[in-house]
C-alpha cells in the first residue's frame, strides 16, 4: 500500500454536511490523516450534485478542493477506457463512474485505502491485480 487515501462521493458529503449522521467520525478520521489525499474529478461532479440542496453547499466543495484539501486527479483517455472495463464488469452491482474513477486511481497510484460510505461496494471491488480496498473509518 502506498500513502495516498482515496476519497469517495459519500465521504466527501459526509465531511462537508454538518447534518450527516456520519460526520463527526468522518470528520475525526479525517482531521487524524496525514498523507496525501486524491480524488477524481467525477467524484467533484457527484458531490456538488449532492451538495446542492444545502446553502452553499456546492461552494463548500469547491472550497475544499481549491484550499488543498484533497488533491484532484484529472482523467486519461487510458483510465477512461480502463473505468469503461470497469463498468462492463461490475454493471451488476451496478458500478457507478465515479467509483470506476477511483478504481482506477488506486491502480495508477498503487493505493488500496480509500475513505467512504459506500463500503459494500468497495469490498466487492478488486484492483486490477485483484487487490483489496481497505475501508475508512473502520
Amino acid at each position: 500500500m502506498s500513502g495516498e487515501l482515496l476519497l469517495d462521493t459519500g465521504a466527501l458529503v459526509t465531511l462537508l454536511d454538518r447534518s450527516q449522521s456520519h460526520h463527526v467520525t468522518f470528520a475525526r478520521f479525517f482531521e487524524s490523516w496525514n498523507r496525501p489525499v486524491l480524488s477524481t474529478e467525477a467524484v467533484l461532479t457527484e458531490t456538488t450534485h449532492l451538495l446542492g440542496r444545502i446553502p452553499n453547499g456546492r461552494r463548500v466543495c469547491l472550497e475544499f478542493f481549491l484550499q488543498g484539501a484533497a488533491i484532484l486527479i484529472p482523467s486519461t483517455p487510458s483510465a477512461l477506457r480502463r473505468a469503461w472495463e470497469l463498468l462492463g464488469k461490475y454493471q451488476d452491482l451496478p458500478m457507478n463512474f465515479a467509483d470506476a474513477t477511483l478504481v482506477v486511481l488506486a491502480e495508477d497510484v498503487g493505493t488500496d485505502l480509500i475513505l467512504t460510505a459506500d463500503r459494500h461496494d468497495f469490498e466487492i471491488y478488486r484492483t486490477r491485480d485483484r487487490r483489496r480496498f481497505k475501508v475508512v473509518p473502520a
